[in-house]
């Protein structure tokens, strides 16, 4: 019997020290096409994937990078989006912000290689100009109800920071029930100011992260536009959800558009994972959502998500957790006591 999946790509921030070793743990089959990837890397001097992986230890200030997150994250999620179960039918492909360019891959859109040439030129290009940073707040209380009213406020915070002389802060990712915001120092720093530390944790500041999904990436998405052409562009063969919660479909892709859109808006104009969620949940109405590795912290985005659409009727955690419970919708693959669930015997 076919189960129905919509496919989620994780972005930046999800490779770390428990994932240091992801790519030979699970995808020794698939080392031919990491060596491919290793080749892109060496033509413009850089170390090579399956040397990062394999390396003996792991250090933030190094694997937080944008130049070596991004190509390690891409390749250990679109190896998981090759691994999944035979009976499984993935209706749709969607992804967080540095995953939208996994998801393109995962689809179709772009070759496996030509994958890895946008995620690491532009993941290289963040990382020289490296400007402004990023921090995520939560709006919704522990139980994830929605609470409309304190994102509007959050958000008037931020519109307030940004008119100041001097300040840049933005809406960067809407992302369940999380905002992450990016700016400047002064507008990061402002927003730390005026609003109270929360779950003992929030605001926090994410390492090695530019003011993603923002205005101030202008000069990056212009860089990437000269570097990277819309001829790498082709149709996909499975539905894609964007940024914005827009569906490209099979055979009727204007695969120029769909470049203009990559390396422009999903560049410098916010990005709206919620939305892009909720859309998969509501038009294809999958029996799974499977967010492939590395790490699961997007799990719970996806689920937040879910929840603030009140998907099936679950309009709060205990109510996600019991349907989960009886019958998992929502796999992580990097987490080992889900991946099973999933990937081929």
């Amino acid at each position: 019997m076919t189960r129905t999946a919509v496919v989620i790509c994780p972005g930046r921030g999800t490779y770390n020290k428990p994932e240091l070793g992801y790519l030979h743990r699970h995808h020794g089959a698939r080392m031919d096409m990491f060596r491919a990837f290793d080749a892109i890397r060496g033509e413009a001097g850089q170390e090579a994937v399956t040397a990062l992986d394999g390396a003996e230890r792991y250090t933030v200030g190094k694997y937080s990078r944008g130049d070596v997150a991004s190509p390690l994250i891409y390749a250990a999620s679109l190896g998981d989006a090759q691994a999944l179960a035979e009976d499984i039918e993935v209706v749709a492909v969607t992804g967080n912000s540095m995953g939208w360019y996994i998801a393109l891959a995962a689809a179709g859109a772009l070759s496996a290689e030509n994958g890895f040439r946008v995620v690491n030129t532009m993941g290289t290009l963040m990382q020289e100009r490296l400007i402004g940073g990023q921090l995520v707040y939560p709006f919704t209380g522990e139980d994830w109800a929605d609470d409309a009213a304190r994102k509007a406020a959050l958000l008037a915070d931020v519109a307030r920071i940004d008119a100041l002389p001097g300040h840049d802060l933005a809406l960067s990712i809407d992302l369940g029930g999380m905002l992450v915001l990016a700016g400047n120092e002064a507008g990061l720093s402002a927003f730390e100011a005026a609003q109270p530390v929360v779950q003992e944790r929030f605001p926090m500041r994410l390492a090695n992260h530019a003011a993603f999904h923002t205005r101030l990436q202008a000069p990056v998405a212009a860089e990437g536009r000269q570097r990277l052409g819309a001829d790498l562009f082709t149709q996909p063969i499975r539905p894609m959800i964007d940024g914005r919660g827009k569906i490209w479909c099979p055979g009727a892709t204007d695969t120029g558009a769909l470049w203009d859109y990559t390396l422009g808006h999903q560049v410098t104009e916010p990005y709206d994972f919620t939305r892009a969620v909720q859309t998969a949940a509501r038009e294809f109405a999958p029996d799974l959502f499977i967010v492939t590795g590395p790490g699961a912290t997007l799990g719970g985005a996806v689920a937040q998500s879910l929840v603030l659409a009140n998907w099936r009727g679950m309009g709060d955690k205990a109510m996600f957790q019991a349907r989960q419970a009886e019958a998992p919708l929502l796999v992580a693959m990097g987490r080992e006591d889900q991946r099973g669930l999933v990937t081929a015997a």
